[in-house]
C-alpha cells in the first residue's frame, strides 16, 4: 500500500480513522509554507488560507505543529461531515 498523505501508520493500518478536517489560516501562504502543506488541499478563503485533507490524529497534530514552526495563525479548525471536502 502507497503513502497516503496526512496519514499514519497506524491509520493506514485501519487502527486509527482518518477524517477530513478544514484548517482556516490567517492571510495567505507564501511559497514556503505552501511547499509545507503539499500535501493538503491549499486554497484562498477570502482573505485567509484553507487546507483541506484526509487527517487521523497524529496526521492533525503534525498539521498543527507545521503550523506553528511557521508562526501561522490558527483561525478555524473543524471537521468537515464524511463524505465531505
Amino acid at each position: 500500500m502507497g503513502r497516503v498523505p496526512g496519514l499514519s501508520a497506524a491509520s493506514r493500518r485501519g487502527s486509527v480513522r482518518p477524517h477530513c478536517y478544514r484548517i482556516i489560516v490567517s492571510g495567505r501562504l507564501g511559497d514556503a509554507s505552501r511547499v509545507a502543506f503539499e500535501d493538503l488541499r491549499v486554497e484562498p478563503c477570502g482573505r485567509d488560507t484553507a487546507l483541506t485533507g484526509e487527517l487521523d490524529l497524529p496526521g492533525l497534530r503534525d498539521v498543527l505543529d507545521r503550523l506553528l514552526k511557521f508562526r501561522l495563525e490558527l483561525v478555524e479548525l473543524s471537521r468537515l461531515a464524511d463524505g465531505a471536502g
